[in-house]
């Protein structure tokens, strides 16, 4: 009796596949040490990319 009570309380599951979201974060719960190095080579990449444009950019002031 309880097995039907509680199969009517659950809402039937979509046969849709999971956003792509969910997915990412569930592979970097399951890979969590590779995801954070990653993640780390990857802001290190962008602050050394925007600091090497900042200093080619760099405006000359005549003396």
């Amino acid at each position: 009796m309880s097995e039907q009570i509680q199969a009517k309380k659950t809402p039937p599951k979509k046969d849709s596949s999971p956003s792509f979201i969910k997915l990412a974060m569930k592979n970097m719960v399951r890979k969590g040490q590779q995801s954070l190095i990653h993640f780390g080579l990857t802001a290190t990449g962008l602050i050394v990319f925007i600091l090497i444009l900042a200093w080619l950019g760099r405006p000359t002031i005549p003396q």
